[in-house]
């Protein structure tokens, strides 16, 4: 049987507090079911976003980063650059999906987004943007439901199912 899951998440922001980081609680709330090891919050700067996912790989302090904020287009939206340089494998289908999601809540504008999430080592990192919604939505409909076995799957827990063709 495996672990639970143990998740640290992380807000990227310039101005966010810990009173007013509405999108940091929702990942701690959709993500509930699992071990939340600590939230941080943390400056639009790429050198702390990549080492806040250095220390966690290497102090193995958790099987999955999520991180809220800095993945859209602005000038200091730099999460994206900062940690899709460090993935091992990219997990493109969690950006489809989630832009496929916010598009009928949001419109075109979900195209603006780079949410994005791969492997580094066998930690899962996922990054959404930051407002309250878009986490609560990442984090409710795309990871809470696949981590446990992303998780199993990234350490060599699981395997796939062999997908059976029926022959007419």
């Amino acid at each position: 049987m495996s672990s639970p899951v143990r998740v640290v998440t992380v807000t990227v922001s310039d101005t966010r507090t810990e009173t007013d980081d509405t999108s940091g609680k929702a990942l701690m709330e959709e993500l509930a079911g699992f071990v939340l090891v600590r939230h941080a919050i943390v400056p639009d700067q790429a050198d702390v976003i990549r080492g806040v996912v250095g220390d966690v790989v290497a102090n193995a302090e958790a099987d999955a980063i999520v991180f809220t904020g800095g993945t859209g287009i602005a000038p200091r939206d730099v999460t994206f650059e900062a940690v899709s340089l460090l993935f091992d494998k990219h997990l493109d289908g969690f950006g489809e999906a989630f832009r496929r999601l916010s598009w009928d809540e949001i419109g075109p504008r979900a195209i603006l987004s780079r949410a994005a999430a791969g492997t580094v080592g066998t930690c899962l990192v996922f990054l959404l943007p930051g407002s309250e919604n878009a986490a609560r939505l990442g984090a409710r409909a795309l990871i809470a439901p696949i981590l446990a076995h992303a998780v199993d799957l990234a350490n060599g827990r699981t395997k796939h199912h062999a997908h059976v063709k029926s022959v007419p």
